[in-house]
């Protein structure tokens, strides 16, 4: 989401600041499982058409929905509740157009998000669809086309036709949980020994690094209970990163960070998580960033 971005990017990026996500280069648009997202301008077509329904009823949909928001807004900016009142439909099923790339949105987290349309990206669906399992793959393998369906919200069957049309591309390989694919290109990355990590990281609730369903979940963490602790059946909290390894959750109230640690952290990895809280690009804080640990029992 737009703010969890925000810190999603600070993970990953020296000097980001608290406007980072608001950047010409980024744009808002509901994307797999009609969440929103935050993604590179330049992708909005893989977001998008890649994720176009194949049945004829789903795509027409589609279409149908765009085609009545774009002539209702006539070219205005509204929030989507209105827009749907508007409509005499349910502001939900608004995106429903998501999916052909003509739908932006802006969201701050507080309020409805803001929408208006533009017109289609100009790339095949196919093409899209191939590239967005590409990247798939490339961030979340090893993987199947089983979890990218589900990771993606498409039908079984269309993750598998990208995984076939693909499978010239791919590498088989054998995890803890069964085979799975990873991208030839990846192979090199896999095999070289581990490169040194960040001392702490907190990745916010939803950060594609553990963005997983189903079994994958436990190529990551591999304790059951703490399974449950992170990925919740509500919001879940964020991550705690500390040398590449997920050893805890974190929440935050305002400019309070609870950190809860799975494992008794020492002096050095409590003072690491501790910079990193403080140095989060938090917009809109009248003082300064407070952190709480609980430690194990």
């Amino acid at each position: 989401m737009p703010r969890a971005a925000l810190l999603s990017i600070h993970a990953r990026i020296a000097g980001t600041g608290p406007a980072a996500w608001e950047h010409r280069s980024l744009i808002q648009l509901w994307g797999p499982r009609f969440s929103a997202y935050v993604v590179a301008a330049k992708d909005l077509p893989l977001f998008s058409l890649g994720r176009l329904p194949e049945d004829a009823r789903g795509l027409a949909r589609a279409h149908h929905t765009a085609s009545r928001l774009h002539t209702f807004l006539d070219g205005r900016k509204m929030p989507f509740g209105q827009a749907g009142h508007g409509m005499g439909v349910p502001h939900n099923s608004l995106r429903y157009a998501a999916p052909t790339g003509r739908v932006l949105l802006r969201w701050e987290g507080a309020r409805q998000p803001v929408v208006w349309t533009q017109p289609a990206p100009n790339m095949a669906p196919r093409d899209a669809r191939l590239e967005l399992a590409r990247r798939y793959l490339h961030v979340f393998g090893p993987t199947t086309a089983a979890s990218f369906a589900e990771w993606a919200g498409i039908s079984p069957a269309a993750a598998l036709a990208a995984f076939e049309a693909l499978h010239p591309a791919l590498t088989p390989v054998r995890t803890p949980i069964g085979d799975a694919w990873i991208l030839a290109d990846d192979e090199p990355a896999f095999r070289a020994p581990p490169g040194p990590a960040a001392p702490a990281r907190l990745l916010p609730s939803g950060d594609a690094y553990y963005l997983l369903w189903g079994a994958d979940r436990e190529l990551l963490v591999p304790n059951a209970k703490r399974r449950a602790a992170l990925w919740t059946s509500r919001v879940w909290p964020g991550a705690l990163l500390v040398h590449g390894e997920i050893v805890g959750v974190w929440r935050r109230t305002a400019g309070e960070i609870a950190i809860e640690a799975w494992r008794r952290l020492s002096s050095s990895e409590r003072e690491a998580a501790e910079a990193e809280a403080m140095s989060l690009p938090l917009p809109g804080l009248e003082g300064p960033v407070v952190v709480h640990f609980r430690s194990p029992a």
